[in-house]
């Protein structure tokens, strides 16, 4: 018999799985993986045969989520990373950009994208062209100049909520050679499948409302077989991959996102309505209301779906203090640096999301001192309105 502390390390280890299929994916936590025989492992080394060797190359759980977001979206495959910047890194690098590679990207992208962009890739010899994505023209003139590895562009763009049209921007994109990499983090399955309108990446911070609860960090990429294999060679070097605990939440959360995302365009919209009446506000930006530029486009894009979770406003009284004044004000509303979750939250761009962009270039993009954006929750759309209102009479 086994030494009491042979015994403590191996019993009950590595017992055959149950018969029986478990109703939920199950939660793997192993690093490593046996193979019936050396032969075997090295096939699946090799990549002759499926399977399993090691966390940072895949692992059940993970994978689970990865057929999840592909399903979806309609793609393929998908590939899970470590954050959602990783995400958008990964895809770049998958679409070939490298050291002399051209990248033309949306003006006003996501502030850590920018800076990504405009610093790190930079520093590594990629130049960025930033264009106004919301000109399918002027994008494509910029393709045909500069003959980009990629374009990467954000359906609904953060925080001023322009719209990109994905099948005018995939045209140009491929007749140029170019990877169209669309950032749908706002838009979701939910509402929009960029890959059927011509996309070759679709990218999500899966930590907003995939996850949907505020509990996930995680980045997904969807895109074709061929494409998810580049994702893997990439990340099996960077080590940017997914931890199975996060896939699982992630996993749990993608299930509820058509309740969740159907009451949050529901609750945007109603939102969206009272912040255009209320005279504290000078603007709203939502591309459910008629009086966004890009109202139709929006319909065509996302049908009969919605229009979205996601509201920016501009206060009339336009100043840091005053919208200060207004999240120190919120209780119900929560003034956190995120968005997607079940719960409303409110954030300050120019303080957060797009600190890192530098204050002229905020100035042309139209990112104000006043300017603020809502994620809507699920809660009663009542209640969230009363609070913006008690919240929007401390700004005067």
């Amino acid at each position: 018999m086994p030494s009491i502390f042979t015994q403590a390390v191996h019993a009950g280890e590595r017992q055959q799985p149950p018969r029986e299929t478990s109703v939920t994916t199950p939660l793997y936590h192993s690093v490593g993986y046996l193979e019936p025989s050396a032969a075997v492992m090295e096939e699946v080394f090799s990549g002759e045969t499926p399977g399993y060797v090691y966390r940072r190359y895949t692992s059940p759980t993970v994978e689970a989520f990865e057929r999840a977001i592909a399903a979806l979206e309609g793609g393929d495959a998908a590939f899970a990373t470590a954050s959602g910047m990783a995400a958008v890194h990964a895809a770049l690098l998958a679409a070939g950009v490298r050291a002399g590679s051209h990248v033309v990207a949306a003006r006003d992208c996501y502030g850590a994208t920018y800076d990504l962009l405009a610093t790190l890739l930079t520093e590594q010899g990629v130049t960025t062209h930033f264009v106004d994505a919301t000109d399918a023209k002027h994008v494509e003139e910029a393709v045909s100049q500069y003959h980009p590895a990629a374009v990467l562009v954000e359906i609904v763009s953060n925080p001023l909520l322009k719209l990109a049209d994905i099948g005018a921007l995939a045209r140009s994109a491929q007749n140029a050679g170019a990877a169209l990499i669309v950032d749908s983090t706002f838009a979701t399955p939910y509402l929009c499948r960029p890959l059927a309108l011509g996309a070759d990446y679709v990218v999500h911070s899966a930590s907003k409302y995939i996850g949907g609860h505020g509990d996930v960090l995680a980045g997904v990429v969807a895109t074709s077989h061929a494409n998810r294999d580049k994702l893997f060679a990439i990340e099996k070097k960077i080590g940017a991959v997914l931890a199975p605990e996060v896939a699982w939440l992630a996993l749990r959360g993608l299930k509820t996102l058509p309740l969740r995302m159907r009451q949050q365009c529901a609750n945007a919209g109603i939102v969206a309505q009272f912040l255009s009446e209320h005279p504290a506000v000078t603007r709203v930006f939502y591309p459910g209301l008629p009086s966004h530029p890009q109202h139709q486009l929006a319909r065509e894009l996302f049908g009969e779906r919605g229009f979205g979770g996601m509201v920016a406003f501009e206060l009339r009284n336009g100043t840091r203090q005053a919208a200060f004044a207004f999240l120190d004000a919120l209780k119900l509303v929560l003034p956190a640096t995120t968005l997607g979750d079940v719960y409303s939250l409110a954030l300050y761009p120019v303080m957060a999301s797009h600190r890192a962009v530098p204050p002229a270039e905020r100035a042309q993009l139209g990112i104000t001192e006043g300017l603020l954006r809502l994620s809507i929750g699920i809660e009663d759309a009542n209640d969230i309105v009363a609070d913006l209102d008690a919240a929007l009479a401390a700004t005067n």
